[in-house]
């Protein structure tokens, strides 16, 4: 019964996506406040070198967590936490090995039945999955160097942040960082990582909604908090040994 189900779902993916591969190749441009995020992302991005593909992908993801097509996020915030839930109550090896079965079958019946029809019909449509199969999948070795360049900056900044918080650059961030590894001890008591994954997918694809609508209040008590936190950070610093001559270098 569960495989059926999973069956079920991957013919259900399968369709999907092969309504959705046409405006995949030909939609439109971005207009409006979404153009102008577009153009700077492009400026940005080209700071670092990288292919103008990528922008389309930032765009998708930012259209997505905004919901702006209530159809197409739906369908990939319910598959992802379908897959979580999944992990969460089996092993990964049976959900990825189930998963795969699920598609093999759905492909090689989709794959065998178009070819009965076309036996019956003496048509000559051609393999079924010919569109995708001749899409052009391969990765250049500059693109490849440009992404590689692009993590690099990223994972240089981590290096540098990781040795300074760890050979207390700064008593008061190291401080940060240890008050904050103790509260996630507890969390780590309560929840495990797919957990944890879950709750992220839930803020994820629900505080971009919020904070878009309720833009004005929240950027008003979170400038409060900010403000208050600043006080606390300034007079922990003000009475620590050193750290107020060194701030006033």
């Amino acid at each position: 019964m569960g495989f059926l189900f999973v069956c079920l779902f991957c013919f259900f993916c399968l369709f999907a996506i092969s309504r959705a591969a046409p405006s995949a190749y030909g939609g439109s441009q971005a207009r409006g406040p979404i153009g102008a995020v577009a153009a700077g992302l492009r400026q940005s991005h080209s700071n670092i070198g990288s292919e103008p593909r990528m922008f389309p992908f930032l765009l998708a993801v930012h259209d997505l967590i905004f919901w702006r097509d209530v159809k197409k996020t739906g369908f990939v915030f319910g598959t992802t936490l379908i897959m979580l839930l999944s992990l969460a109550a089996f092993s990964v090896i049976s959900v990825v090995s189930y998963l795969i079965l699920a598609l093999l079958s759905v492909t090689i019946s989709f794959r065998v039945y178009k070819s009965v029809i076309q036996a019956v019909q003496k048509s000559e449509e051609g393999h079924p999955f010919k569109a995708y199969l001749d899409v052009d999948i391969t990765l250049s070795s500059e693109a490849f160097h440009n992404y590689v360049n692009a993590a690099m900056v990223h994972i240089n900044k981590a290096l540098k942040l990781i040795i300074r918080l760890f050979l207390v650059e700064d008593l008061v961030d190291s401080l940060k960082l240890a008050v904050f590894m103790w509260l996630m001890t507890y969390v780590g008591a309560v929840f495990n990582g797919i957990t944890l994954l879950i709750l992220a997918e839930l803020l994820i694809f629900s505080v971009p909604v919020v904070y878009e609508k309720y833009k004005t209040q929240i950027d008003h008590y979170v400038g409060i908090a900010r403000d208050q936190t600043k006080s606390i950070v300034e007079k922990i610093q003000a009475k620590v040994p050193g750290i107020a001559k060194k701030k006033a270098e």
